[in-house]
């Protein structure tokens, strides 16, 4: 759970962290341990990209879609470990029969190219990659870790959470203060989320310098500044894709395929929004990307159907889970980093997403009966 409630923007980078720990731990499970921990990594890493702040295909679908951040940390808190616990037993269930098979699911030796990423090498960034590309990933403070010993070790955990745990506690302390009415104007500074994301940046900076020192800081700071810039560009390429869907009629396409029955229930529109996003990350190969895409494509008929905007973006947070698989870079780094042959990736990777983002399906029809358009 640790995964999926303190999500990195990289999610290659939470993999790289959490694989060696897996492996490790994995025989004092039993003879299902290695499938039963890379299943519960699997759906804690996405889970949190999805649902949690500041995962990135999280922050991407509310500023699309208009989505105040505070709230959706409400929702995402919850619907993200209920659909990572929930995963996990199912998979759990599923081991307990002849599902999977160590001779043919999982392989001796890692890889020796990710054996050295794990090590503390750079790998690449799924959020961006699409299907089968590979960036800098911003691994960087962990390259920097390996020149000298790092005085974070002497750090309690709490203290370097402090730029994760910071932002979220801001924001979610100025979304209930305006849901119970006692804001006020230093209240909603403060949890805006771009102030609330700006602080953690500066407290990451200042525990940066404290511990590796100022010339990793700045190394890590340049490769941060680019992966941002790719970042922006993705996130502006799916909000002109909802410019250009209102400026060329297509919205009213989309408008009439959600409503073509006026009295078209909400569980219709909601499974169709979920289907048009999962329907895109098996084409894409990218959760991020996906996410992005859908809802630049149903921002615009936003106004058209009668289902509130967090939950058409939890909709699409939820389909855009669905089925990670082969077209993507980061399933062969979770393949390698695991020790799986292809055909046990599938076996957890694949199907873990695609249980989270069924499983998550009803709790967002629920939410989508309740909360007010």
């Amino acid at each position: 759970l640790l995964s999926m409630i303190m999500p990195s923007i990289y999610v290659d980078v939470q993999v790289v962290l959490a694989a060696p720990v897996a492996r490790s731990a994995a025989p004092a499970l039993g003879k299902r341990g290695l499938p039963l921990m890379a299943s519960a990594i699997g759906t804690g890493i996405f889970s949190g990209y999805v649902f949690v702040v500041p995962g990135l295909a999280a922050i991407s679908i509310t500023g699309l879609m208009g989505i105040p951040l505070g709230n959706w940390l409400m929702f995402g808190l919850v619907l993200g470990p209920l659909t990572a616990v929930l995963t996990t037993f199912v998979m759990k269930t599923m081991l307990r029969t002849k599902y999977w098979k160590p001779e043919s699911d999982e392989e001796v030796q890692l890889d020796s190219e990710f054996a050295e990423v794990a090590a503390g090498g750079s790998g690449g960034s799924e959020t961006l990659a699409g299907a089968g590309s590979a960036g800098d990933g911003g691994v960087g403070v962990g390259e920097s870790a390996d020149e000298s010993p790092s005085k974070a070790d002497d750090l309690p955990l709490i203290v370097l959470f402090l730029p994760i745990l910071v932002p979220l506690l801001l924001i979610g302390f100025g979304a209930f203060a305006g849901l119970f009415g006692f804001a006020n104007s230093v209240i909603e500074f403060f949890g805006d989320a771009n102030i609330a994301l700006f602080i953690g940046l500066l407290l990451a900076y200042v525990l940066c310098r404290a511990t590796i020192g100022s010339d990793s800081t700045g190394d890590s700071m340049q490769s941060g500044f680019g992966t941002t810039g790719e970042i922006l560009l993705i996130t502006g390429v799916g909000g002109s894709l909802g410019a250009v869907i209102g400026a060329s009629g297509l919205d009213a396409v989309l408008e009439d395929l959600f409503t073509a029955n006026e009295n078209m229930p909400t569980i219709a529109i909601i499974l169709l929004a979920w289907f048009v996003a999962a329907v895109l990350h098996l084409a894409i190969g990218s959760v991020s990307v996906a996410a992005i895409a859908a809802a630049g494509i149903i921002a615009p008929i936003m106004g058209a159907v009668a289902v509130s905007p967090i939950a058409m973006g939890l909709t699409i947070a939820s389909g855009a889970l669905f089925a990670l698989q082969v077209n993507s870079n980061f399933f062969w780094m979770f393949k390698s980093l695991l020790g799986l042959t292809t055909k046990g990736a599938l076996k957890t990777m694949t199907m873990a997403t695609t249980i989270s983002s069924v499983v998550s399906l009803p709790f967002v029809m629920i939410l989508a009966t309740i909360i007010p358009a």
